[in-house]
């Protein structure tokens, strides 16, 4: 219970212990797929993969050029970009070495203009895995969904036995590119908080310490995202005009106007690469002229860079009279089913194959 005497208010230390707990938590959600403290319970192999590289500076004349429409690109077997479509530019991280595909912290992917969406169900997985998967961590049980033109949180606070807490917020882009999110309600143990707070006179700012985590910032009880900070990768950055919910997606707008230039040679959904060094398995392409082509353009090119080969020996390819590559591929979520068929009927063949020479 709260008593209200004149001025001032009795609060007892569980409530304010309560309120200070949910808007922290409430931050953590908010700060994205790997902002926050590093995990003590990740694996050292996957933290380094995590840590990209900054990307260095490329003459002009040397850049690759990079184009996608209509691409799922496969951060990890649950977290998935849909890249509605992008043009920018794909930049080494070495000096000295170009761009390859088996290594993603080889490269970077400079947006100029772009629209990516990420589903609730794949920011709850980042979420849970990336950024709360320690023993002791403070939020457990994240579960992300789209309330009308806002976000809503639920999950539990990692304290005793273990609080419920729920928020909601809307989201917007900032002047200087980045996202802004601005909390409306948040609860916990199904009580109001925010109000809890204004009899405080507190607000996000004087909670929470972001002085330790990457690409999060709180203004009042806003928090400021800088989303080239915060998804494994192959990482991409860029400045974001507009943040919006479409479907099941939270999209990003990057840049003011759609640019794209290879659309009209191949149509479909595709990634194309041009000019700049590009290496990709035991070959490396000097003034690159690549088109990796949806193999069935019916639904988006599904595309996983960690299995890229798989799906290059399930396609085929084509030269072009100018000596570029054309590359037809099948989705990833495709071969990997077909393969996992595969193996199923030769385990259940060996099983029922006689063994010769047994009486």
């Amino acid at each position: 219970m709260i008593k209200v005497l004149g001025s001032s208010a009795i609060i007892p230390r569980s409530v304010r212990r309560l309120a200070i707990c949910s808007v922290y938590g409430a931050a953590l959600f908010l700060g994205g797929c790997g902002a926050g403290k590093e995990t003590k319970g990740a694996p050292i192999e996957q933290r380094s993969k995590d840590i990209a590289p900054a990307a260095v500076q490329v003459a002009g004349s040397t850049q690759t050029h990079v184009e996608m429409v209509n691409v799922n690109i496969h951060l990890d077997p649950a977290l998935i970009l849909h890249i509605h479509y992008l043009s920018g530019q794909f930049l080494p991280t070495r000096k000295g070495q170009p761009p390859a595909f088996d290594d993603k912290l080889s490269y970077v992917v400079a947006i100029e203009s772009a629209e990516v969406g990420v589903s609730a169900s794949s920011m709850s997985h980042a979420l849970n895995t990336y950024v709360f998967s320690a023993p002791d961590a403070p939020l457990k049980n994240l579960t992300l969904s789209i309330q009308g033109n806002q976000i809503k949180q639920t999950g539990t606070l990692n304290k005793g036995i273990g609080i419920p807490f729920e928020m909601t917020g809307t989201m917007s882009a900032t002047a200087n590119g980045r996202i802004r999110i601005q909390p409306t309600q948040m609860k916990a143990a199904h009580l109001p908080v925010k109000g809890v707070m204004k009899l405080l006179g507190l607000d996000m700012a004087k909670l929470v310490n972001t002085r330790r985590t990457k690409g999060v910032s709180v203004e009042g009880n806003d928090i400021i995202l800088d989303p080239a900070q915060m998804l494994p990768p192959p990482k991409m950055r860029g400045r974001i005009t507009a943040v919006s919910i479409q479907g099941d997606e939270i999209v990003q707008t990057f840049g003011t106007a759609r640019k794209l230039r290879a659309g009209g040679l191949s149509g479909g959904n595709y990634m194309a690469y041009r000019g700049g060094v590009l290496r990709f398995g035991k070959l490396t392409m000097t003034d690159a002229d690549m088109q990796l082509i949806d193999a069935d353009p019916t639904d988006p090119f599904d595309f996983f860079p960690d299995h890229y080969k798989e799906q290059l020996v399930a396609g085929y390819s084509k030269t072009t009279a100018t000596g570029g590559l054309l590359v037809f591929m099948p989705d990833y979520g495709k071969i990997s089913k077909s393969h996992s068929t595969h193996l199923a009927e030769v385990k259940a063949a060996d099983r029922m194959a006689p063994v010769s020479g047994l009486r």
